[in-house]
């Protein structure tokens, strides 16, 4: 069996800070932009990989999310606890710097974890924990 991630899906608040984020510190490429205002939805993905992307999402459009619903994930967005992703690349230390240098908002600098690896964190606009790992 042969099966590989496709698109997994981020949300948003404010769609053109997010495309501040994702398209030009990070440097993915654009794939698709459908809707309007912050209904929009959003398909990004690095350039060198055209079969991996992340769609942006408002993440209150759905219509069977409740109210309170709604506000749970307005809270938990506001405290970055709501939707991460670990990225990884094999040049720690010179990634971290190149995002740091373009505005990315630094949670962790690079750091050993006690779980064997050797990463750092940004946040994106919509408070999405970007965890950056490094390849051995």
């Amino acid at each position: 069996m042969n099966i590989s991630i496709h698109t997994t899906v981020l949300p948003h608040v404010d769609p053109e800070e997010s495309l501040g984020f994702w398209r030009d510190i990070l440097g993915f490429e654009v794939r698709s932009d459908v809707g309007s205002g912050t209904m929009r939805w959003i398909v990004v993905g690095p350039a060198d990989q055209p079969g991996t992307s992340i769609l942006l999402a408002p993440p209150t459009a759905d219509p069977g999310i409740t109210d309170d619903e709604r506000h749970v994930i307005t809270e938990m967005m506001a405290k970055g606890t709501y939707g991460w992703l670990q990225l990884a690349t094999e040049d720690l230390d010179g990634v971290f710097r190149e995002l740091q240098t373009r505005g990315a908002e630094v949670v962790q600098e690079p750091t050993e974890q006690p779980y064997g690896v050797r990463d750092c964190a940004f946040r994106d606009p919509a408070g999405n924990l970007i965890r950056l790992q490094e390849l051995r």
